[in-house]
């Protein structure tokens, strides 16, 4: 019997692509191994992310675009997941008459029978919500994979509803994992190879804030810090409001802990901050900053800012600027905004035209850009570790990442993965840094 094959197409963040090796996992269990390319696949599942208006058009773009693919191969089954899938639920299926089935960010271990009733051509939709600790005996973990880092799901949903985001209705409300589940796939990943783990969540600094879990986030971190074999801790994503002293204090005393964060900022105007319901100002964001930097002088941060929030003014945008320049990030990832179903700012008066948004957005990448170089310019000519994570796109070349989050590419015979290396930085790139082992 000739082996079935998947292809998983995954967009969005991090969990996105965690949720897409628990996919893989599951679907090995009914006979289909993944495949690298979607040419010699017998099912494609879209994976996707809805938190802004153009990621949700892409996908049905890419749905459309595959009718011609089933003009070759008739019976090839195509599956969408994740965000927009639990949004759009019954509807993806009437909008797409080649679509065989729809599963949401809750239900992935109705899978197995999902892709039973697709293959004996049924069209199903499964989007239902368990909102409560019962889910996560349910939901699968990742499988045994392979590799030096590994990602974590610590928590799922967000109990936050910022005024933008449409996170909380399509992942539901915030429900933590137990401390020791999360140990021991985090322990066994240890024994396969791993040396990296990042802890993922919508809101992962506030894991065990929400159930009276039996250890809150900081606890958790000292816990992985403790596992032998693991070289380095990473986390995302937090959110401001929720960076707590015992979780400074971690940056502080745990080596293992790399000297990054990513915390995403928003806006740098506290009249949109307030109209975002953030839960936080512009003073209060700074003073993290601060501490932060207090316990871990070399730490560098990473953000995420919207521009064009309904009612956002010139000067609201130059807050926004000058934050930039008073933290000096090392990336962000900014987007223009875009009204999402549900959500309370999709209902705000917006006067601002697309064009200016767009306007302001460049403003805001040239900023970053600038910055970005700047803050890894005094990286030239200094050797900084980098834990080496496989084969390069250049060959002959490997790569890492700093404990800062920087990638680093460099010469080196193949072997290295796993690693601890000290390379030598000799060029400054925007998105990368080259480095030689001399």
């Amino acid at each position: 019997m000739l082996q079935k094959k998947v292809h998983i197409l995954t967009y969005g963040c991090q969990m996105n692509v965690s949720d897409s090796e628990k996919i893989g996992s599951v679907l090995r269990g009914v006979g289909y191994e993944p495949s690298a390319t979607i040419d010699d696949a017998d099912m494609v599942i879209l994976n996707t992310c809805s938190v802004r208006s153009k990621a949700e058009e892409k996908i049905y773009g890419i749905l459309f675009t595959m009718k011609g693919r089933l003009k070759r191969k008739p019976n090839l089954l195509i599956g969408v997941g994740g965000c927009v899938a639990q949004q759009e639920g019954e509807r993806l299926l009437q909008k797409v008459p080649h679509l065989n089935f729809v599963f949401g960010t809750h239900t992935l271990h109705l899978l197995p029978q999902m892709v039973r009733d697709a293959e004996a051509g049924r069209r199903v939709t499964e989007t239902g919500f368990i909102d409560d600790d019962h889910r996560l005996d349910l939901f699968p973990q990742s499988g045994e994979v392979a590799g030096v880092t590994r990602l974590v799901t610590i928590m799922q949903g967000c109990d936050n509803f910022c005024s933008y985001c449409i996170v909380p209705y399509v992942r539901g409300r915030e429900v933590s994992r137990r401390p020791g589940d999360i140990l021991e796939e985090i322990r066994r990943a240890a024994d396969s190879g791993c040396r990296e783990v990042t802890l993922l969540g919508q809101n992962v600094n506030s894991y065990g804030l929400q159930d009276g879990a039996a250890a809150d986030f900081a606890s958790l971190l000292r816990g992985v810090a403790n596992i032998d074999g693991i070289q380095r801790i990473r986390f995302m994503t937090s959110h401001p409001k929720d960076i707590s002293t015992p979780l400074i204090d971690c940056f502080a005393d745990l080596e293992k802990l790399c000297s990054h964060i990513h915390l995403p900022v928003q806006s740098g105007s506290d009249r949109i901050l307030a109209m975002m319901n953030r839960g936080y100002n512009r003073a209060d964001y700074l003073l993290m900053v601060k501490k932060l930097r207090s316990v871990r002088p070399d730490i560098l941060f990473t953000s995420d800012i919207i521009v064009g929030f309904p009612g956002e003014t010139e000067e609201d945008f130059q807050q926004s600027l000058s934050l930039l320049q008073e933290v000096r990030y090392s990336d962000s990832y900014s987007f223009v905004y875009s009204p999402r179903p549900e959500t309370k700012a999709a209902l705000l008066p917006d006067k601002t035209g697309n064009e200016e948004k767009v306007e302001r957005f460049n403003r805001l990448l040239a900023l970053q850009k600038k910055l970005t170089i700047e803050v890894q310019s005094p990286m030239v000519g200094k050797r900084l570790e980098v834990l080496v994570e496989g084969a390069g796109k250049k060959e002959g070349q490997m790569y890492g990442r700093t404990s800062g989050n920087r990638v680093v590419n460099f010469s080196a015979e193949a072997g290295l993965a796993g690693t601890l290396q000290q390379p030598l930085i000799v060029r400054n790139f925007q998105n990368s840094l080259l480095g030689e082992l001399r």
